[in-house]
């Protein structure tokens, strides 16, 4: 269903993304050449609006905003406070609003992940995870404490959500166009994991056309290089007969070598909702001992 659509891949995910190949060598390789990237603590807010419509459930409005608070350093972690409320009109006479909140911290070095999330529908509580992950020598152990206590591992080659943002910028310099690698975010049930696809455009110079939206006003960006770039996520396991899989979910958008994006493209196969940023506030960043 479109509710669905929306709530199973919450956008903080996609903000916080990974490029790197695929495999426990590779990962492992990445992370060194990534630890150089570092990420602004900054608070944004996005406004949500239906771009297109398409496929058998067509939607007629969709109106929203997101909020995007991250924080920290290579010392202390990594925090992010995040909200999504979406109101949706399919045209039917019924208009839902979703209303996701989700806080995550990861380790410096990503070896830890915490993450928990509350998903309401009309102001009914629908879906609560809480859990954490931990990488260790020999793979990932996870435990959830919600919607069920459960432990299970995880392969190696996973990687966590803030060392994917550092990722892709380190993949953007080094002039990489297309890249692929296994996510785990802790996102949905706390189960399941993804594997993406990123392609990463043409460098934008810092000295091109500024934008229109709040990144165009901000001087902690105007000197600042950006990438577009298309993150695509296939369920992992759930390829076709013929290898083939359609992604459930893709996100196109700018991203600046500090780790802020703007010009957000949601893209729920059936429609596509567009992220204008409309303010943002760039916060002091604590320095390491």
């Amino acid at each position: 269903m479109i509710l669905a659509a929306l709530s199973v891949r919450p956008i903080f995910v996609a903000l916080l993304i990974a490029v790197a190949l695929p495999g426990t060598a590779l990962a492992q390789g990445s992370a060194q050449t990534s630890g150089a990237v570092a990420l602004a603590s900054h608070r944004a807010v996005y406004v949500l609006k239906l771009a297109s419509t398409r496929g058998k459930r067509p939607m007629y409005a969709v109106r929203g905003r997101i909020l995007y608070d991250f924080s920290g350093n290579a010392c202390d972690g990594y925090a992010l406070q995040f909200r999504q409320v979406s109101e949706l009109d399919s045209g039917e006479g019924k208009v839902m609003v979703s209303d996701l909140r989700a806080t995550t911290w990861e380790e410096g070095d990503s070896k830890r992940l915490r993450f928990h999330s509350q998903n309401f529908l009309d102001d009914r509580l629908r879906d609560v995870v809480d859990g954490q992950a931990e990488r260790a020598p020999d793979g990932i152990a996870v435990r959830l404490t919600k919607p069920n206590d459960k432990a299970f591992d995880l392969g190696l080659e996973l990687v966590f959500p803030t060392e994917h943002v550092r990722r892709i910028i380190a993949a953007a310099r080094a002039g990489k166009t297309i890249l692929e690698v296994a996510v785990y975010d802790g996102s949905e049930t706390g189960e399941k994991t993804y594997d993406t696809l990123t392609v990463i455009g043409h460098p934008i110079p810092a000295d091109g056309k500024r934008p229109e939206d709040a990144a165009g006003h901000e001087a902690a960006l105007a000197g600042l290089m950006r990438w577009p770039v298309t993150i695509s996520y296939f369920e992992q396991g759930k390829a076709g007969s013929g290898g083939e899989q359609t992604p459930i979910y893709a996100i196109t958008f700018e991203l600046y070598e500090n780790g802020v994006s703007r010009a957000l493209l949601l893209d729920y196969n059936d429609f596509v909702v567009s992220g204008e940023m409309t303010s943002i506030e760039m916060k002091d960043v604590k320095p390491c001992p």
